[in-house]
This record gives structure tokens, C-alpha cells and sequence, in this order.
């Protein structure tokens, strides 16, 4: 076996502590570590004696270790469907692995040496595509212990397994685990193993799934900035926030900011630091002033607000007179009812085209608000812009909650697995809920809950792409034209809104044409990784803790826009 062996993954090295005779060499190397960077310490035999020699700089990995055992694996009886796993084939391959890492907060990769690692029998990088659009939606990483080091035990391991978080394909995780251990035990491996957060139920259920059992592997890590919420454990009420809450008192926490909870359901928080003191609710705080918000909150305000600066706005008209409310709809022909009033989707209908569910329609938003809103339906995509400061810190194409037919399951399980992923990845702030609206417009495209979905066939089950009802998120601020940033700017300081979140239907969010929708006084910045939202969120409250900038930046024309 070879000696005193460590790999640079490209997020960190990876000392195979079973290589090392002195455990004051593994002490050095963790040492050593780069910034912005993780080593992790796998295999060592006696973690609890190895830090107790540098017991302020080291700590034991609070992960499992879980082992497959490959002549024991059993494949699929079927592929997963809509999914096609392949290695990593070119450079573009690894910022798209990164851009995954990113949205999970993991530590990014050099990409240059992921592409030089992939070249060598040690390193095995797949990447799961989406069979309907091409795009990456998951990768994972193997290591063949046999080429590494010349194990006597013929292992290989897993690691950084990554699904994108907005991805609605069941099975990604599964499909790229079975491909990469059905590799192994082409090259004749005896098992495959990994470290999984303790926690991290989700991933274990399905490693369970595959046969993969508990063993007595530890690892240890050195405490630098990235690892100090495994070894420093935060105050239980954070824990308990949301994460549109959470991810602001992290990153407060981080810069030294004392952080107050002061109403756990609603996510207000009191921040301090120094003399300066803020409280905020999400990322709605005393910067907004209550005029502001009014404004936001009322949308036939907003839309005038918008019209005098110059900015384009659908057709509209506030409900009232039926026959003027009719002859309305006759001229543009399709209409988005809304209440003057109100969030996260509630009372929108859209896509009305005839009288009688125009009626049920404003009936529906007035139970929301009494005060209802016509507009003319604009096409296109829905984009979220989030300026912060009256600079764009990120852009977003929201999508209506969509399900994918199997040939197998009906509508309304296809409907429940999309909620439990969209849950999931959210932190259980997104689901798509069973009532009247998803009946309808499951209808309307032919089909009922209880209909088996045929294969391959895509389905939306809600109207609007708000993510609290199934929606999914996708990033697009490299894209982003910059007519669509001036005029998100324009509107922000039109509003004298020091946050927000404006929403517009556009055709391309690299083309110039938009409709402006409405602003959100309290948008959610934990829905927008790897922007740095919650960075820029707090560089407002507290500029003498600002970091670095990073608002947003067009891509050259020469770009190809992938984020």
C-alpha cells in the first residue's frame, strides 16, 4: 500500500489517514489547508486520540459512514426514467457541477483540476442530465481506492453527491449512485463507501434503499470558517426558523452580528452590532418604510407608480361594473384576475378567457380582498429580479409545479412526490396544495387526479409559478439584459424601496421586452443560492461589516449565459 496519500478533489484534498504512520503528518496536512477550502481526514482509526493532539484546530466529523457492499448490490429492474447518466466530458461539465455544489452551499471545485482528476482511472465524475431539456440536474464523485493507494481492501468511495434542488425528476440521486457502484463492480471493487451528515435523513433513507449499512469509519476535520456549524452548535431557535429567516441570522452570525429572535414563526429578528441595532422580519426591515410598503402591498398603487416612471405595465382595470369588466376581457381576450391585495399567489387566477369564469374569478380574489384587479394576461416567463440597494443581486425564471407522466401513476401521486421534493429542497416552504385550483387546472389540460399520467407527458398543475405552491426556481442572473435590470432599478427607487422583489413576465430574460407585474416588500432571499443575497441583505443593514462586492454583472456578449 501506498504511503501517506492525499487527494485534491478540487474542494479540498482528502487525506486517506490508513496511509499514514505518524498522526502528527495528518496533524500538518490538515494544517496546511487552503482558504475556502475542505480537507477532510477519512479512515483514521483512533479520531478521538488524533485530536487531542491539536485539539483547537481539529474535531470529529459529526458524519456516518455507510458501506455498500458490491457483490451483495442488486440493479434496477428498470432505468430511471427521464434521466441519463454519463461521465463528465468537458470543462463546461464542471462549472455545472459547481453550480449545483453552489446551490447546496457545498464548496465549490477548481474546475481545471476536476477536468485533470476526471483524465486519471483514480477520479470518476458523473453528471445526470435531463433527458427533455439536456441540463445538468445532478454529479457525483467516485474515487477508486484500488488505483489511489493500492488498497488491500479493493474499496472505492462516493462523494459529493448533488441533485439540483429545483430539479422535478424523481430518482436523480438514486440513478446517479447505481450507475457509479455498477462501475466499480466492473473493475472488479469490493465496496463503495461514504459520509453522510448524521442529520441528513433524506439522503439516508435512500442509501438505506440501496443496501448500503452502517460502519465504524470516522473522519476528521480542521475547524476553519466552513466547518463551524459542525462544531460550534448554533442557538436552538435558529434551527428553528425558516429559512428565509435562517439564512439571514447565519450569515449576520457570521460577521459577528449579535442576532435576537424575536418571534420564531414569523421570523423576526433583532440584529446588532455595535451601536447600530435593526429589526427585521425576513428580509423586510425598518430600512422600508411603512409608505413603501403600502405601496408594494397595494398593486393598483404600484401599477400607477410604475406607469409614471416610465415603465411597461399590462393593461388593467379594478373590477366592479360586470359589463365594463366583460367588454374589457372581449378586447384583449385573455385576463389574470388578482386581489388589489395579498401574497404568495393567493386568489390569481389566470388565463380567464370567458365570462362566466371571469365572475367566478373576481369572486374567488374578493374573498382574498374586496378591491379586485383585471390585467390583460401577459406571455411568457415569469422572473423574479431582487435589488438590494438599487443594485440587481439576482435574477430567477419561476416556473409553475409541473409532473411528469411514468405510465404508471396517477396524476395525483405524481402530484404528492413532486410536493415532497419541492418540500425537501425548501425546507418544507413549498408544496403543491390539493384544492380547488390544481383540480382545475389539472381539468382543463383533459385530465383528473385519478388518471394515470402516460409516460413522458408533462403536466402543470398550478397556474401561477409561485414557489410556496410547487413552483421551482431557476437562476438566470448571467443572463439577465440589461434593459430588464435598468427598468427593475427604475422601479425600485420609483417604489424608495430599499429591498424587493420585482416580478415580470418576460420572452427571454436575455431579450430586452417585459411586462412589470408588482414588487414584494419582503422577497425571499433564500430562494435565489448562489447569489449573494443574504450578503448584500446585510451589507445594507450594517455597511461596516460589508464584504466584498458582487452585484449583478451582465455576461459579454461572447457569453453563453449558462450561470
Amino acid at each position: 500500500m501506498k504511503r501517506g496519500v492525499a487527494l485534491d478533489c478540487g474542494w479540498g484534498r482528502l487525506v486517506f489517514a490508513q496511509t499514514f504512520d505518524d498522526p502528527h503528518d495528518i496533524i500538518a496536512l490538515l494544517g496546511a489547508e487552503q482558504a475556502g477550502r475542505r480537507d477532510i481526514a477519512m479512515y483514521v482509526a483512533d479520531p478521538h486520540v488524533l485530536v487531542s493532539h491539536a485539539p483547537g484546530e481539529l474535531f470529529i466529523d459529526p458524519s456516518l459512514t455507510f458501506r455498500l457492499e458490491l457483490h451483495r448490490y442488486r440493479p434496477r429492474r428498470n432505468v430511471v426514467p427521464g434521466v441519463f447518466v454519463r461521465k463528465m466530458s468537458e470543462l463546461a461539465d464542471a462549472d455545472e457541477i459547481n453550480r449545483l455544489y453552489a446551490a447546496h452551499g457545498m464548496v465549490t471545485g477548481d474546475t481545471e483540476l476536476m477536468w485533470a482528476n476526471q483524465r486519471t482511472p483514480t477520479f470518476t465524475y458523473l453528471v445526470a442530465q435531463d433527458e427533455r431539456t439536456g441540463r445538468i440536474v445532478g454529479a457525483v464523485t467516485g474515487i477508486d481506492h484500488a488505483v489511489a493507494f493500492d488498497d488491500p481492501d479493493n474499496g472505492a468511495s462516493l462523494w459529493s453527491l448533488a441533485v439540483d434542488p429545483q430539479c422535478t425528476i424523481p430518482g436523480v440521486g438514486e440513478a446517479l449512485v447505481r450507475v457509479l457502484a455498477e462501475r466499480y463492480i466492473g473493475r472488479g471493487r469490493d465496496h463503495l463507501d461514504l459520509s453522510v451528515l448524521h442529520d441528513n435523513d433524506p439522503a439516508i433513507r435512500l442509501y438505506t434503499k440501496l443496501g448500503f449499512r452502517r460502519v465504524p469509519v470516522f473522519a476528521v476535520k480542521r475547524k476553519n470558517p466552513i466547518n463551524e456549524p459542525l462544531f460550534v452548535a448554533g442557538p436552538q431557535e435558529s434551527a428553528e426558523l425558516n429559512p428565509y429567516a435562517r439564512i439571514i441570522a447565519d450569515e449576520a452570525r457570521r460577521r459577528g452580528i449579535q442576532v435576537e429572535t424575536i418571534d420564531v414563526e414569523s421570523g423576526e429578528l433583532r440584529l446588532t452590532h455595535g451601536g447600530r441595532r435593526i429589526v427585521t422580519r425576513e428580509s423586510l426591515s425598518e430600512l422600508t418604510t411603512a409608505v413603501a410598503m403600502s405601496r408594494c402591498d397595494d398593486k393598483l398603487a404600484t401599477r400607477r407608480i410604475f406607469q409614471r416612471a416610465g415603465l411597461n405595465v399590462a393593461r388593467g382595470r379594478l373590477a366592479g361594473d360586470p359589463a365594463a369588466d366583460e367588454a374589457f376581457l372581449a378586447e384583449v381576450g385573455e385576463v389574470v384576475v388578482k386581489p388589489v391585495r395579498g401574497e404568495q399567489g393567493r386568489g390569481i387566477t389566470v388565463g380567464v378567457t370567458d365570462p362566466d369564469g371571469l365572475a367566478h374569478a373576481i369572486a374567488h380574489a374578493s374573498t382574498f380582498c374586496p378591491d379586485v384587479l383585471v390585467e390583460e394576461c401577459a406571455t411568457g416567463d415569469d422572473l423574479r429580479i431582487v435589488v438590494i440597494g438599487h443594485e440587481v443581486v439576482a435574477a430567477a425564471v419561476r416556473r409553475p409545479a409541473t409532473v411528469y407522466g411514468t405510465g404508471e401513476h396517477t396524476v395525483a401521486q405524481l402530484i404528492e412526490a413532486h410536493s415532497r421534493r419541492r418540500s425537501a429542497a425548501t425546507g418544507g416552504e413549498s408544496q403543491v396544495p390539493m384544492d380547488e385550483t390544481t383540480i382545475e387546472t389539472v381539468r382543463a389540460a383533459g385530465y383528473s387526479l385519478d388518471d394515470v399520467l402516460p409516460d413522458g407527458v408533462a403536466l402543470r398543475v398550478r397556474r401561477t409559478a409561485n414557489l410556496h405552491t410547487g413552483g421551482t426556481i431557476h437562476d438566470v442572473t448571467a443572463e439577465l439584459h440589461p434593459a430588464l435590470a435598468r427598468a427593475a432599478v427604475t422601479a425600485s427607487k420609483a417604489i424608495d424601496i430599499p429591498v424587493t422583489g420585482l416580478d415580470m413576465i418576460v420572452t427571454n430574460p436575455a431579450e430586452s421586452d417585459y411586462v412589470l407585474i408588482e414588487a414584494n416588500e419582503r422577497p425571499g432571499l433564500a430562494n435565489h443560492e448562489p447569489q449573494p443575497t443574504a450578503a448584500r441583505f446585510v451589507d445594507l443593514l450594517f455597511p461596516a461589516t460589508r464584504t466584498p462586492p458582487r452585484a449583478w454583472n451582465p455576461a459579454p456578449p461572447s457569453s453563453s449565459g449558462t450561470p
